[in-house]
């Protein structure tokens, strides 16, 4: 079973093809101010987020320790560091 709207019927009136393209374009420009409006107040929040952030770790005092030069000077980006355990296969795995 097919769901099939019935055809528009475009009024022939001038006058009325005019209004109905003023409120659409009302309609667009209330959308578009309301966007605005939305990503002005994301965005303060998320300055707002920073900066407190930044305060409260300079309050505390709170700095991420520096890396040696050496671990900076060995590191390669095609080396993947973590940690692993072999599972044999027919051996138990406990979790």
């Amino acid at each position: 079973m097919r769901f099939v709207l019935p055809p528009i019927r475009r009024s022939r009136n001038p006058l009325v093809r005019a209004l109905s393209v003023v409120a659409g374009l009302a309609v667009l420009g209330v959308l578009l101010v309301f966007g605005v409006v939305v990503l002005g107040v994301l965005l303060a929040g998320g300055l707002v987020f920073l900066a407190v952030r930044q305060w409260k770790l300079a309050r505390d005092g709170v700095r991420p320790a520096p890396r040696p030069a050496a671990a900076r000077a060995t590191h390669d980006p095609n080396v993947l560091e973590g940690e692993f355990v072999v599972i044999r296969q027919g051996d138990p795995v406990h979790h």
